[in-house]
């Protein structure tokens, strides 16, 4: 084991036994570095790779402490490997997708309130007016978010989040059948939304898993290469 993974192992086993709980101050690096036996370099390492996670969060002129490790923040984290999956890695990903979108869309069925639903509608209906790909893609974002967000699970709306995000990377309504696909995409999110606002979880779980499903079925086909940062992006979620 190298000294980073060593001292990145001791600092998360303090963490995972609750020595070092959420808003503690990590000890300085000479008392910590000796107590895990490795130098500075390795351990301040281990805590940039923390960091990256979500775990710690370095204060300027303070230290650095444990984060809150509130589940949403932590499984966020996960883009930081989720981004590096080929589309055949990530299809094996929509199997998990098409059960979280359906628990989610029958809780948000059971708990919507009011507001929920007319924002779903009003995003439905811009989705439908709109001609620019990109801007028709972060719609269908937003859709989905509200989707979760009204299942009032913070948690799975990250997850769920993070499985979207990489997603977009994938074009899928450029391609000469795009213009049907997004038919079928808003058709199917009136169906999503209507199960929602009648308060009818199991149509809604059905519609979500359709939804997804679907989109599996045009990226197995389409096979689309992703699209770099700062592109725009715009496969369905």
């Amino acid at each position: 084991m190298s000294a980073v993974d060593k001292a990145f192992h001791g600092l998360r086993h303090m963490i995972a036994t609750g020595r070092l709980g959420p808003g503690d101050r990590i000890p300085a690096e000479a008392e910590l570095g000796e107590e895990l036996g490795v130098s500075r370099g390795p351990l301040r390492e281990a805590v940039r790779m923390l960091a990256a996670l979500g775990v710690v969060e370095p204060r300027h002129g303070s230290g650095t402490y444990v984060s809150q490790l509130r589940p949403e923040n932590v499984i966020g984290s996960l883009s930081l490997t989720l981004e590096l999956l080929p589309l055949s890695g990530l299809l094996e990903v929509y199997e998990i997708r098409r059960v979280l979108e359906a628990h989610v869309a029958a809780k948000a069925a059971a708990r919507r309130s009011p507001e929920a639903v007319r924002t779903l509608f009003s995003l439905i209906e811009l989705m439908e007016a709109t001609e620019d790909p990109a801007e028709a893609s972060e719609l269908d974002h937003r859709f989905h978010a509200e989707v979760a967000r009204a299942a009032e699970n913070p948690t799975l709306a990250s997850l769920l989040a993070v499985f979207r995000a990489r997603s977009r990377k994938y074009q899928i309504f450029t391609l000469p059948e795009g213009p049907e696909m997004r038919r079928k995409s808003d058709a199917d999110h009136r169906v999503l939304a209507t199960a929602i606002a009648d308060r009818d979880p199991g149509s809604a779980a059905g519609a979500a898993e359709a939804h997804v499903a679907q989109t599996e079925r045009w990226l197995r086909a389409f096979m689309p290469p992703p699209e770099e940062d700062g592109v725009p992006q715009d496969a369905p979620n």
